[in-house]
């Protein structure tokens, strides 16, 4: 089988090409290094010459889509403008890529029969709804530019899959973190950027109090989500939307604990290093937690790493990179 990972150069997609690789499928990479990074894929493309193809192109550009389907089964597209500070600040250039992009992709998809197409959904999309667990079909009111573009990718999902019998199948994803996760960027998520603010021996700061509360979820569960999402043959999990994520909420206060807990193995002084405070952030919700019952029920989910677990992992891979 050919897969097609768009944004493959990218923390989830060069995870996902590795373990697909590892699976003995032929995998294209279509990424612009925008966000995705070179070196997490070169040790792919110098370990399968014969299985690995990187395209290096844009999916605000039909072309470049039409050229990465070419003779794939399966896509999954996790090419996209991630962050909600970073829509906030450029909400045109989220909406070129998150929704002008995916449109071309499912475009391209459609005229090259692809079997089925997996995509990167976001737990943003449950707004200013306040029920806890989140359930897929009980949203809110998108809180910013991102999360807006992530709303309409799942609504022309569905639109695509009546209109044109497409199967599509939406992940919403849960505070994803783990290895190769970018600690430099601008925009880097909160987990890589407090421990290489801990490693570094400053103060991470949180925004709020610290008990705003998040489904983080590692990256071998979301890998899971993926692999069922594209190989199940129950009629009734396709055209669906699913939590991705463990089920279990830790605050930013406990997430500090664990990571000072963590690091000072390698690194006792870090058990000593201040945390600081500041005001909340535009755009954040309270609190997200998910049910994954569904995801349970009709792809057989069942995620291997909580987040403690997850977290480990992912500290003995900082700190053996950073």
């Amino acid at each position: 089988m050919k897969v097609l990972v768009t944004g493959g150069a990218g923390f989830i997609g060069s995870n996902l090409c590795e373990y697909l690789l590892e699976q003995e499928y032929e995998v294209v990479c279509l990424d612009n290094f925008a966000t995705g990074k070179p070196e997490n894929i070169l040790p792919l493309l110098e370990l399968y010459p014969k299985q690995f193809h990187l395209i290096i192109g844009d999916i605000r550009k039909l072309y470049d889509c039409q050229k990465s389907v070419d003779g794939v089964d399966y896509v999954l597209h996790e090419a996209a403008l991630g962050s909600v500070p970073r829509s906030i600040k450029d909400p045109i250039s989220s909406n070129e890529t998150n929704i002008s992009g995916f449109l071309n992709m499912l475009v391209a998809a459609r005229d090259a029969g692809v079997k089925r197409f997996m995509y990167a959904a976001s737990s943003s999309t449950y707004g200013d709804s306040r029920s806890l667990p989140k359930v897929e079909n009980v949203i809110g009111k998108p809180l910013s530019p991102y999360a807006i573009t992530k709303y309409v990718n799942e609504l022309y999902a569905e639109v695509f899959a009546k209109t044109y019998n497409m199967e599509c199948i939406g992940l919403r994803y849960f505070n994803v973190f783990g290895r190769r996760q970018d600690p430099f960027g601008a925009y880097a998520a909160v987990i890589p950027l407090f421990v290489k603010k801990f490693m570094a021996h400053e103060s991470p700061v949180i925004n709020g109090d610290g008990e705003y509360s998040r489904d983080f979820t590692y990256i071998d569960n979301v890998i899971q989500m993926n692999l069922l999402a594209m190989t199940t043959t129950n009629h009734e999990a396709v055209n669906q939307v699913y939590n991705t994520a463990f089920g279990e909420r830790t605050t930013l206060n406990q997430l500090i604990s664990y990571l000072k807990e963590f690091l000072s193995e390698f690194d006792p002084a870090i058990a000593d290093v201040e945390v600081l405070y500041g005001p909340n952030r535009l755009g954040d919700i309270p609190h997200s937690l998910a049910c994954i019952d569904k995801a349970k029920t009709l792809l057989g989910y069942d995620p291997k790493f909580s987040m403690r677990d997850g977290l480990r992992e992912a500290v003995k891979w900082y700190w053996k990179y950073i």
